[in-house]
């Protein structure tokens, strides 16, 4: 491994903790002031403290998880949903379901997140749900297209048709030909999800959605916090740099765990992909 990649992946694995442990790692209540509007960085408030008085990393470490979690659950509801139908229509021979399958999750990627998002903010206020369900709606469509399209040239391949033709059973076929073959492309396409979903949520706390004030949220920080950036950036500059760096993170850690099953892929050929029995 590369130092450079060493220290992207040291640099995901530390956001990650800060998002999912941070409650857990500060012995400041992170919604009670402390302090005056504002105040710059010190030896009891080392970032300082935001728009009122309440210790900025405090916040910090307890605005993460919400996000996180929101996105986990999106990605994982996504990748079922995408892997049923993403499978089904290119393995079925009823090419009408098919097409009316894969019709039905386009018409749904005409909406706009955001708008989708507000939508059904106001049918679910006051929690996370309206930030999931967008999550995976306005995801689905796009895992239906890539599951899909990645089974239909795997199923192409030599050895797929043979075992096709030798009468093999479809669970059979999926274990040992499709689902091997399809997992680093499953796995990359669900870690674009989730830093989308991760976004999606951070923009949810910056519009005021999701779970209400005064829970602490990355979004909602950069947002609540915009109006005394002059008098003390940090509490605007260090939840939004967190977000930039998982977002970064998390896709070299992708691309460090699909890297090598995608090179193994090619060096055997794809007709030799999921050739285990």
């Amino acid at each position: 491994m590369t130092p450079r990649r060493l220290a992207v992946l040291m640099m995901s694995s530390f956001v990650l903790v800060i998002a999912v442990c941070g409650p857990w790692l500060s012995a400041v209540d992170p919604n009670t002031p402390v302090a005056g509007p504002f105040e710059p960085s010190s030896g009891a408030h080392p970032l300082g403290t935001d728009v009122l008085g309440r210790d900025t990393l405090a916040r910090v470490l307890d605005g993460g998880r919400a996000l996180i979690m929101q996105a986990a659950v999106a990605t994982m509801l996504g990748s079922v949903i995408g892997l049923t139908v993403g499978l089904g229509a290119a393995l079925t021979r009823r090419r009408t379901v098919a097409r009316f399958a894969v019709l039905g999750v386009d018409a749904i990627a005409v909406f706009p997140a955001i708008l989708l998002l507000l939508v059904l903010a106001a049918g679910l206020p006051g929690g996370g749900a309206a930030v999931v369900a967008a999550s995976v709606v306005v995801s689905v469509p796009f895992s239906v297209r890539v599951i899909r399209e990645c089974t239909t040239a795997i199923i192409a391949t030599e050895h797929a048709r043979s075992a096709w033709a030798r009468g093999d059973a479809l669970m059979v076929r999926l274990r040992h030909d499709v689902l091997p073959a399809l997992a680093p492309a499953a796995l990359a396409e669900a870690g674009i999800r989730f830093v989308a979903a991760v976004q999606l949520a951070a923009t949810a706390g910056f519009l005021g959605l999701g779970a209400s004030a005064p829970a602490a949220n990355w979004g909602r920080m950069v947002q609540e916090n915009s109006a005394g950036i002059t008098v003390n950036p940090l509490p605007v500059l260090v939840p939004a740099t967190l977000l930039v760096l998982l977002a970064v993170g998390v896709t070299f850690l992708l691309d460090h765990i699909t890297g090598p099953l995608l090179g193994e892929r090619d060096r055997v050929g794809p007709d030799l992909v999921g050739v285990t029995r």
